[in-house]
């Protein structure tokens, strides 16, 4: 997985780039939310920013900021690894919370 992200690297600024985040979150999201789903408390916001993402009316330059968040829910390699029982997703909880918090009532909509 950390590979994966190193090739993907971190800079979705151009739209080439965000076009190669988009195609892994459209590989790995739901495989993810389908095995962590039920163990978190903020799985709404995570398909909510999936939504927002998904959404073809969002130019790419704002849904960049939504795919770096998403990649990092995704990938188990990160600050707090996801592996670690119970703490493993609180800096995952944090970037999807600063997202959230940076699109305000721009995903409210996206919430089902």
């Amino acid at each position: 997985m950390e590979e994966a992200l190193n090739e993907l690297g971190s800079d979705f600024e151009t739209h080439e780039k965000f076009n190669e985040g988009k195609e892994y979150i459209e590989e790995n999201f739901w495989t993810k939310v389908e095995r962590v789903g039920k163990k978190i408390s903020f799985a709404k916001d995570i398909k909510a920013l999936f939504s927002y993402f998904s959404d073809s009316r969002i130019p790419w330059y704002r849904k960049s900021i939504v795919l770096g968040a998403l990649v990092y829910f995704i990938v188990p390699i990160d600050a707090i690894p996801d592996l670690a029982p119970l703490v493993g997703y609180l800096d995952d909880l944090g970037v999807v919370t600063a997202v959230i918090k940076y699109l305000g009532s721009e995903l409210t909509q996206y919430y089902s």
